[in-house]
């Protein structure tokens, strides 16, 4: 176990990376069509084909989910994953045309300082097609990569996080998250995560909560009134689920969220979580079920804070410090 989404199998995970634009893509591409659904419940959302993954929809499998940087620019990645699943022969059969599935979501990382002029062209179909080139199965960086490149907190740089745990009956649960949250991932101005009671073997610091809790800590604090938000995530699961269950796992993501990122889920904020169901390992009762819902939930809560602890300040002037930076490594 690499505390990865990895860590599935059957799953693997690709980066694109500009620290230039500061921006950048994920791709999380599967070996054959999983189950997967959606929930989005930030007030702001932009994606690709997650109104397919709604369980009253026709068809529930997909190839791959794409998480991006860019606001609708970035919705050029999936372009770019397209056609690297096209040349591999993935998709769906229609005659003699195949017609790969991938679902996408975005956040908005427009105004961190990075050069957004790029031209006539988006760099986001090239970075698609970069970050599916570059799905492994190897152990992969955290923090200031990916769809996590351009990502912003209120009070610290974001960035991608992931982990993983493992069910009392042996099914796999994973999280995959790009934190651009309006809110904060830590306790008022210290250096303490919201999702500390969930850590595990000190993945972030292993600080536990503070002392004591003022009345600060728990004010509103936010970004302000820049539009630079959305924290999107995938939890995926081994087990064998229906695309019902697949939509209730998502919204135990969202949970996640709630648990590491005060507060989530603003109008301004477009948060998105995907599960997805790889079907290797039957669940025997509604209890391990719950279980498995049970660590999307932590997984997610753990992956948001380790995606900000990992960050690195991007190099533009006036660039949010990182965790590291603020507070020390040690």
């Amino acid at each position: 176990m690499h505390n990865l989404l990895i860590d599935i199998d059957g799953v693997s995970v690709g980066h694109a990376t500009d620290l230039h634009i500061a921006t950048g893509v994920t791709a999380v591409v599967f070996d054959e069509p999983v189950v997967a659904s959606v929930s989005v419940l930030g007030g702001a959302p932009g994606g690709r084909d997650t109104d397919a993954l709604d369980p009253r929809m026709t068809y529930g499998c997909v190839d791959a989910l794409v998480l991006s940087g860019g606001s609708v620019y970035g919705l050029d990645a999936t372009g770019g994953v397209l056609d690297g699943l096209r040349e591999a022969g993935r998709g769906l059969t229609f005659g003699t045309v195949r017609v790969p599935v991938v679902a996408q979501a975005i956040l908005f990382d427009l105004m961190n300082g990075g050069n957004k002029d790029w031209g006539s062209t988006s760099p986001y179909h090239r970075m698609g097609r970069e970050a599916f080139a570059a799905a492994s199965r190897e152990p992969f960086p955290l923090g200031t990569v990916g769809a996590g490149t351009g990502a912003t907190t209120a009070n610290l740089k974001g960035g991608l996080g992931s982990t993983s745990a493992e069910t009392s009956a042996g099914h796999r649960v994973a999280a995959l998250v790009a934190v651009n949250a309006l809110g904060s991932a830590i306790v008022g101005e210290g250096p303490h995560f919201w999702a500390a009671p969930f850590e595990r073997d000190e993945e972030f610091g292993g600080l536990g909560y503070p002392a004591a809790f003022r009345p600060s800590d728990t004010a509103m604090l936010v970004k302000g009134m820049e539009p630079s938000a959305t924290t999107i995530g995938i939890v995926v699961t081994d087990a064998i689920l229906t695309k019902a269950e697949a939509h209730r796992l998502s919204i135990l993501g969202h949970d996640g969220l709630v648990r590491a990122i005060h507060p989530a889920h603003f109008p301004s904020d477009g948060d998105t979580v995907f599960a997805a169901a790889t079907g290797r390992k039957a669940v025997s009762s509604p209890l391990e079920f719950m279980e498995i819902c049970h660590l999307g939930m932590a997984t997610m809560a753990r992956a948001v804070a380790r995606g900000v602890h990992a960050a690195t300040a991007l190099p533009q002037p006036g660039a949010k410090p990182d965790w590291s930076e603020r507070f020390g490594k040690d």
